[in-house]
Order: C-alpha cells, then structure tokens, then sequence
C-alpha cells in the first residue's frame, strides 16, 4: 500500500496572504517615514491661531515653512534636540517670518519677524525700534492701504479706531507693515541690549498684541524651524476660541 505524508506547510494561499501583508506593511512605512522626513528637513506646514502677525498674517493660516532656509539637517536629527546640519547653519536675513521652538519650553512653536541679529544693539521705545543706535525708519500708510489691513481685525477684542498702520522697509530691500494701537495705555518696551552671538530678535507685526522677545528674550539658531515664505490655506475651525472664519482670497499670499 502506498502512504501519503499529510502536507505540514502552510498553504499555499495563507502564504500568498501573509506575504502581501508584509510586503503592504513595508511600503506603507516606507511612505510614513519619506513624508515624515520630508517634513524634517525640506517643507513643514505650520498654522497661525493668534493675530500676533496681523496684519502680515491673518488668524487661521496655514503657512509653508522652508526647512532648508537656514541650512539643511539630517532628518529627524531635531527629534532628540539640536539638529544635526548637513550643510550651513546660515544666518536668517533682518525681516524673515520664522517659524521656532519658543525658548522657554521647546515644545511649542511660534512664528514671529526677525528683528535682531548677533551682536545688533537693540531698543524699543514706544513701538519705535532702535537698532545700533539709530530708530528703524517708518511711514504710516494710506487711508486706502488702511481700511485694507484693519479689515483682518475683525475680532471684538480689536479696537479698530485706535489702530495706525506703518510701513517699514529695510536696507536688505524686505517690506512690512505693523501695526500700533495708539490709545494703547502701556506699550511693551525694552531697555537697550545687545543681542547674544547665535541668538536671535522677534517681534510681531502687531505691536500691542504680541507676546515676542521683548518679554521673553532672544532665540538660539538650534531653535529655528524655518522660513516661512507662502500662505496655502486660511480658516478658524468653528471649535476654536476664535470666530470662524474662511478666507479663500489669502491663498496663496507670498510672505
């Protein structure tokens, strides 16, 4: 009599399964790790849910971030720390939008105007910058200029009336306009000082209503995340302590 040995393996379609598994499995870590290194080092997407920024930035942005600004790291390399630069680091020119890890606690992000440089001699007096001695040059703009920014401070908290715009330009040929609450009781300034090598000055555009270096100091290099350069979205999520908005026509905007 002939005996057959009962087949042990595991058949041959469980096999074909489990293999299709892994293999899945395996691409789609693949793809997290790219998206996640890409992010790391080249593009970040950040939002802005205050009006720190106003009238540059208006709440509810979503900003893209250029990671490869200032030099570019090894990816990850910012997960334990400091990050690791390949190439640079460079550094930022008077006027960047940047995008940092706030100094008192690493964990969260802010993104302000770079004011200070290393070694620049700084002072603030009534909204007036005084950098290296001598006051940073600014024009009030337009009534036509004006009712186009206020029209982003729609929030209650905003007193329109007492709002005056001003236009800066600086020697690296950069543009911006801040704003200034003019019956503002107490306006933040600061004492002259000189800015620490490989730290940084911020500033928000909207003077009287931003929380920046003025009040808690100067930013190292290892903190910055990048440039931001272009708005690609704009809305306030209705659960969000602000009113919702959603603002199509931002889109786009280049910083």
């Amino acid at each position: 009599m002939l005996w057959t040995k009962k087949a042990e393996e595991t058949p041959v379609d469980d096999l074909t399964k489990k293999e299709k598994f892994i293999k899945e499995l395996k691409s789609y870590v693949i793809i997290i790790l790219s998206v996640f290194a890409f992010r790391s080092s080249f593009l970040e997407p950040n939002h802005i849910p205050s009006g720190s920024l106003l009238p540059t930035n208006a709440i509810g942005d979503f900003i893209a971030v250029n990671k490869m600004a200032y030099g570019f790291k090894l990816p990850y390399s910012d997960l334990f720390g400091d990050p690791v630069y390949l190439t640079g680091p460079s550094v930022p020119e008077r006027g960047d939008i940047i995008v940092f890890e706030f100094p008192k606690d690493r964990s969260i992000l802010f993104v302000k105007r770079l004011i200070g440089l290393p070694g620049d001699e700084i002072e603030v007096i009534d909204n007036t910058v005084y950098l290296n001695g001598v006051a940073m040059e600014k024009v009030r703009v337009s009534a036509e200029e004006r009712k186009d920014h206020v029209e982003l401070y729609d929030e209650p908290k905003y007193d329109r009336s007492a709002l005056e715009f001003y236009k800066y330009k600086l020697s690296n040929g950069k543009e911006f306009v801040t704003a200034e609450n003019v019956t503002y009781p107490r306006h933040l300034n600061i004492s002259k000082f000189t800015v620490p090598e490989g730290e940084y000055f911020f500033m928000g555009d909207n003077r009287d209503y931003s929380s920046d270096s003025r009040q808690w100091g100067t930013v190292p290099h290892s903190h910055l995340h990048g440039r931001a350069f272009m708005v690609w979205f704009n809305m306030v999520y209705p659960w969000s302590e602000e009113d919702f908005h959603f603002r199509p026509w931002r889109i786009g905007k280049l910083l």
